[in-house]
């Protein structure tokens, strides 16, 4: 076992500090010792089975040590490289005979046992260079004082550090399988699927494993501890420590956590406002981490299409939070497929469909010189994005709901590319006109506020009154009625409302009434109408259609009304 003998403690403490004890593998006193603050502070000793978690400074070397006591004693040592390549030395020193247990006696004053392990020099067993999880593994190791050297000659970094004398049964890393890669099975424009064999530690051992996945556009990493890294805004997953101050992981207040006197209760975590060390914010990198459970095969969706991305997964023991990578992957999602550009013709209402997110490409020639073009757009369902360029000029970048007309100045010979984007939400469908006659209107015009307002005291067992706005432009209106169940509601309302649809969709018995209706005066354009023969305590559904010169016709936002039970 990795006991730290009296001998280690007087090399790492001053004079007249109480002795400490060194943590032990029997789990009940290994716990109480780690919620002592006190007892890891400044320690530069590793405990035997635990992950600890360090910082260093560029270009200043630390070293952290521990003691095996017994020969031909099994040895795991893992070091993880957070953000930066790591120089580190794994040496051994045999102890003195009355430190090693065997002597009998009084123990050598302290600065001659100093002298005696630090005159010789060690014998190294293991050295690495780079930014891979590398390990030191051993089955038979020989008794001594164990020293672990660490430098980073790049930048200042975080790295983890964990050694054991009783790998077999640990197993604190979760075990990858014969085959380790992760395999793209599917490759679309905006999603790929991974699919990866899962870890022997949950097949086999039953242990509780999570898979992370991790998306980036600029390379692979090789610990999740690096992409812990990468993600926090200071560049780094735990706050620095101000030079000169050594820590241990165990010491919360040099991570601008606050010092709790109160060791037996638990430590809570503060808001980032709190931390005591500020630093300028950086932007958020492109990166993106994926917790799926245990599950072994994933779609990543919403990716860019024609974009190379990185991907890699982890496999994370969910009790002891190590983690093991697998070897990670890369793909280029597929090229966005080419828009079949539709031809405008000068006075004719194109329909147009878009898919979810999609876009579609128009374009307009006039084949006549123009001083002034115009695009007339009906939006039937939610908003869309239009584009309007001239010869690669962008003229026009507006969004539309419902029905809007842009007159852009003409010129000689000029050709328009119109791209329309759809909506977030679902398939998208419009109307438009192009045409360079500005007499020519084919949509009627609309009032800013398209709703049907029903008066409820003029509300009887059989009738309704409602009114609607209209324009200055003599139009026709047509109201139509439909009878809904009364567990109609807006959400069902709201998926019918398609301003598209024309009166010629609707059933003859439904139709109320049409006329013509306009007024010089804007704010006196409003009409009236009282819809009769309906029944007691039903439920409606009203729509009012405005018919255009050009046959073309748009729907008002739908009503749903209900009459009097009782009267």
């Amino acid at each position: 076992m990795l006991l730290l003998h009296c001998l280690l403690l007087l090399l790492l403490l001053p004079l007249g500090s109480r002795p400490q004890k060194f943590p032990t593998r029997d789990e009940e006193l290994f716990q109480m010792q780690i919620r002592d603050k006190a007892f890891f502070h400044d320690s530069s000793v590793i405990p035997d089975g635990a992950e600890i978690s360090s910082y260093l400074f560029r270009d200043t070397p630390k070293r952290y040590f521990f003691v095996v006591e017994e020969d031909n004693t099994p040895l795991a040592v893992t070091v993880t490289p957070c953000d930066a390549p790591l120089e580190w030395k794994l040496s051994v020193q045999e102890l003195p005979e009355e430190a090693s247990g065997e002597g009998s006696g009084e123990p050598e004053p302290l600065e001659q046992q100093k002298q005696q392990i630090t005159s010789e020099e060690g014998t190294e067993l293991f050295s690495y260079k780079g930014n891979d999880v590398e390990y030191f593994v051993s089955s038979s190791s020989p008794s001594g004082l164990y020293q672990l050297d660490l430098l980073s000659t790049e930048k200042d970094t975080h790295f983890k550090v964990y050694a054991t004398t009783t790998p077999e049964s640990d197993q604190p890393y979760p075990e990858l399988p014969y085959d380790p890669r992760i395999d793209v099975t599917s490759l679309g424009r905006t999603t790929v699927t991974l699919a990866w064999k899962p870890s022997p530690t949950a097949s086999f051992l039953k242990q509780p494993i999570q898979y992370c996945i991790v998306i980036n556009k600029e390379h692979n990493f090789k610990s999740l501890c690096a992409v812990e890294a990468k993600l926090s805004s200071d560049d780094a997953f735990m706050m620095a420590p101000k030079p000169g101050l050594d820590f241990s992981p165990f010491d919360f207040a040099h991570f601008g956590f606050p010092v709790d006197n109160n060791s037996g209760k638990e430590r809570g975590f503060l808001k980032s406002s709190k931390f005591g060390r500020q630093t300028p914010s950086k932007p958020r990198v492109d990166l993106h981490k994926i917790c799926i459970g245990n599950k072994n095969i994933f779609t990543v969706s919403d990716l860019k299409p024609d974009t190379q991305y990185y991907f890699d997964m982890f496999a994370v023991n969910t009790n002891t939070n190590m983690s093991t990578a697998y070897v990670g992957t890369f793909a280029r999602t597929k090229e966005e497929a080419k828009q079949k550009t539709v031809e405008l013709k000068d006075g004719k209402v194109t329909d147009v469909f878009i898919k979810r997110k999609g876009a579609k490409f128009l374009r307009f020639a006039p084949v006549s010189s123009h001083q002034k073009v115009t695009f007339s757009i009906h939006s039937c369902l939610d908003a869309v994005q239009i584009q309007v360029r001239r010869d690669g000029k962008l003229l026009l970048s507006q969004s539309v709901e419902g029905v809007r007309q842009f007159q852009l100045r003409g010129k000689a010979k000029a050709k328009y590319l119109i791209r329309l984007k759809g909506s977030k939400k679902g398939a998208s469908m419009l109307k438009i006109l192009a045409t360079t006659r500005p007499n020519k209107q084919s949509f009627p015009s609309l009032p800013e506020d398209t709703r049907i307002k029903a008066f409820d005291k003029l509300r009887t067992c059989s009738s309704v009154t409602v009114a609607w706005l209209g324009t200055q432009e003599r139009n026709k209106f047509c109201i139509y009625k439909r009878e809904v169940d009364d567990s109609y509601n807006e959400e069902q309302k709201k998926r019918e409302q398609n301003q598209c649809l024309g009166p010629d969709t609707r059933k003859k018995s439904e139709k109320v009434l049409c006329k013509y209706f306009h007024s010089q005066n804007i704010q006196k354009a409003v009409t009236t109408e009282t819809i009769r023969g309906l029944q007691p305590g039903k439920s409606y559904l009203l729509d009012v259609y405005v018919i255009g010169h050009g046959g073309h016709s748009v729907k008002y936002q739908s009503k749903l009304v209900k009459t009097r039970k009782f009267c």
